[in-house]
């Protein structure tokens, strides 16, 4: 379904001035809508989520036997309480709880592309192996990694356009079943992100330009290649659903521990956003199962709101961060995407409650801020959801005091020393 914004406020001109000048700015989206109206439209039900969810756990007995740190196969990461020092610091004199949803520590990837790479993967495979007659009453999805399986799997190729993440998601998983693996990446990503690909056997392509154009040529490139799959960040819809699962963990998690989510206890889920598809996902799930208890507010540089910008504009057509005098030059190199999926924006546009910008040197300050206060080792990108937080309740206070503020921390446990090293001198 498309959703179409209101005249008056779509087009470039409602892009707001502070975008432009690369300020911060808490944008409250004027489009959001009840949930039911917009999930009663969408092309997407709970049932695709829980359909995405029973694949999920078919593969357990797979990402047990291959990867260490799963919990009886699960890719999931724990709901960490922020200490009471450190939450009131991020709180201000807001009321509420500070949670965090640790996925920069997520077995397998360290990284919240886990949950839409590696499930596109299994999803490809699934087809494959049900295409070639593998699949009977019974079987243990654990021979995905052996004997006939990965002899079909060797001769297919996987592809992926990335900054580096979701490409080592899909690397991860793609060499473990014995895929070929290619990964299309901007000559300017980061050297380290290529070289852990390389490690595992994938293919690196580099090419001159961002990360859209990288995307943009991969796309081209196996538009009719036999034997071939592209992961297409922008418009993959296995991608989109892999991460509305992870809302049925965060709703186990949130129960555990006793936490209601319902009018009087509104839950603001804070994602970091580069093209769109995990917090698109993850708003979706949280939406499909809360409705508008839930609030999301996605997080991205003030260099690059490519979702912001989108949005603003309206949906006719695909709007770049360039088109508002922006460079999209950020230090979250996961969030350094100048275009935003159109999938996404379309699907979860009007369910958004805020686009919160930030800049750079906010990013370094909470990043040494949550290791040195929490123990929390994270990429700057995953730090945004913390400079993001108390800018939002500054500006837009929750009209409740029993709010759950929940910070999505998306990627951290496998940066190389160096590289934290670095990102903490810069703080």
């Amino acid at each position: 379904m498309t959703v179409t914004l209101p005249r008056e406020t779509s087009g470039d001109d409602a892009i707001p001035a502070a975008v432009r000048r690369a300020e911060p700015i808490v944008w409250r989206n004027p489009h959001r809508r009840d949930a039911a109206s917009v999930l009663a439209g969408s092309a997407f039900s709970e049932a695709d989520m829980h359909g995405a969810e029973a694949r999920w756990r078919r593969f357990d007995p797979l990402l047990a036997e291959l990867f260490e740190g799963t919990e009886d196969g699960r890719i999931d990461s724990p709901l960490l309480p922020v200490a009471s020092d450190l939450a009131r610091t991020v709180l201000g004199d807001a009321p509420g709880s500070v949670w965090v949803k640790a996925d920069h520590d997520l077995p397998v990837t360290g990284c919240i592309k886990a949950r839409g790479g590696v499930y596109e993967v299994l999803t490809y495979a699934e087809t494959l192996a049900a295409a070639a007659g593998l699949l009977r009453p019974g079987l243990s999805y654990a021979a995905f990694a052996s004997g006939a399986f990965r002899d079909l799997f060797a001769r297919h190729t996987i592809a992926v356009g990335s900054t580096g993440n979701l490409g080592f998601s899909v690397g991860v998983m793609g060499r473990a079943l014995g895929f070929q693996v290619e990964v299309h990446m901007s000559h300017d990503a980061k050297a380290w992100k290529k070289q852990r690909l390389r490690d595992l056997g994938a293919l690196v392509v580099e090419h001159p330009g961002d990360y859209g154009r990288a995307v943009a040529a991969a796309r081209d490139a196996f538009r009719d290649r036999a034997a071939a799959h592209f992961v297409d960040d922008e418009d993959s819809v296995d991608l989109f659903l892999g991460y509305a699962a992870a809302a049925l963990d965060l709703q186990r998690q949130l129960a555990a521990a006793g936490i209601a989510v319902d009018a009087a206890h509104p839950l603001y889920v804070y994602l970091p956003c580069g093209v769109g598809g995990a917090p698109g996902g993850v708003a979706f799930g949280l939406t499909l199962l809360f409705g508008d208890a839930v609030r999301p507010v996605f997080v991205e540089p003030v260099a690059s709101p490519c979702m912001l910008v989108q949005l603003a504009a309206g949906l006719d057509r695909s709007v770049s961060v360039y088109e508002a005098g922006l460079d999209n030059r950020t230090a979250a190199d996961g969030l350094a995407v100048a275009s935003a999926s159109l999938l996404v924006a379309r699907t979860v546009g009007a369910l958004i409650d805020a686009v919160v910008t930030v800049p750079d040197a906010e990013l370094f300050h909470w990043l040494r801020a949550l290791w040195t206060g929490a123990g929390l080792r994270l990429e700057p990108s995953a730090a945004s959801g913390f400079a993001a937080l108390g800018r939002f309740l500054a500006e837009a206070p929750p009209t409740t005091p029993k709010a759950t503020h929940v910070v999505w921390t998306t990627g951290g446990a496998h940066l190389p020393d160096a590289e934290f090293e670095a990102a903490l001198a810069r703080a």
